[in-house]
């Protein structure tokens, strides 16, 4: 069984691990952080256009990111990482959307167990700095424009990567926010699950660590007050129309925000 870079159940950040000495001479500001984020994505950028950017570079590189944000204040509680053990063949991922951080960070989570790639905005795979990377994850790419469109695609090309064993990450949500709304959580990724005849693994996170700038939404501020919290669930068949497999990963997704709100 492959292991990757996490090998227990869940992973807790020590409360001991200490803040990188450039961090804290930058005084809380994400200047340190932004700029060691950069470096790591220009890296990867340019083993991307050269051909050299395979999953396992996918996988260290978003580790890289991981421990740079321990490195600089962030405390991760990743839960179900049992479950990922679980899986019968490939899946979907279905998870809320918050911010730049669990694009960032699941790849080193997911990638060293099974393939994965994401459904993706056009944008994403179109943008000078992040385009080559993704475009090299061969993502599901939608224009969030055309909603017909944007199905059929997410049909036809997910059931062709899930029949040749690549399992994919779905956000629901039309954009990254950090209040969840049930009803702008669409059932996408239950319906392709069902298409493909896969299982489904709810995803629940609170990635508000990392906030979305006004400007440069990647690049935004960081508040290392609040903790980064992630839980997996068990796979779901999807039996039926998938109504009800939806309505439990909403709830999933509900009830975890809701303790860790409190």
């Amino acid at each position: 069984m492959k292991k990757g870079f996490f090998t227990t159940d869940s992973y807790h950040t020590k409360e001991n691990t200490p803040r990188l000495f450039l961090d804290r001479l930058v005084f809380n500001t994400r200047l340190y952080f932004m700029s060691k984020y950069c470096s790591i994505v220009l890296k990867s950028r340019s083993a991307a256009l050269k051909g050299q950017y395979e999953a396992e570079a996918w996988a260290l590189s978003s580790y890289n990111v991981f421990k740079l944000i321990e490195g600089c204040g962030g405390r991760f509680h990743i839960t179900g990482l049992e479950n990922l053990h679980k899986c019968q063949g490939p899946v979907v991922f279905v998870s809320n959307h918050m911010s730049t951080l669990e694009t960032m960070v699941f790849p080193c989570i997911i990638a060293p167990l099974m393939k994965v790639t994401f459904v993706v905005k056009d944008s994403l795979v179109e943008h000078p700095f992040f385009g080559p990377i993704m475009r090299s994850r061969n993502p599901i790419v939608v224009s969030r424009s055309n909603s017909r469109e944007d199905f059929q695609k997410v049909m036809k090309m997910g059931h062709k990567l899930l029949s040749d064993g690549t399992s994919i990450i779905i956000f629901p949500q039309s954009t990254r926010t950090v209040e969840f709304i049930p009803k702008e959580f669409n059932s996408l990724g239950v319906k392709l699950a069902r298409n493909a005849k896969v299982q489904v693994i709810p995803v629940a996170i609170k990635t508000d660590f990392w906030g979305n700038d006004k400007y440069l939404k990647d690049l935004g501020p960081i508040n290392r007050s609040k903790p980064i919290q992630m839980a997996f669930g068990e796979p779901l068949s999807v039996d039926g129309s998938g109504k009800e497999e939806n309505e439990f990963i909403i709830e999933f997704i509900s009830s975890h925000l809701k303790k860790w709100n409190d």
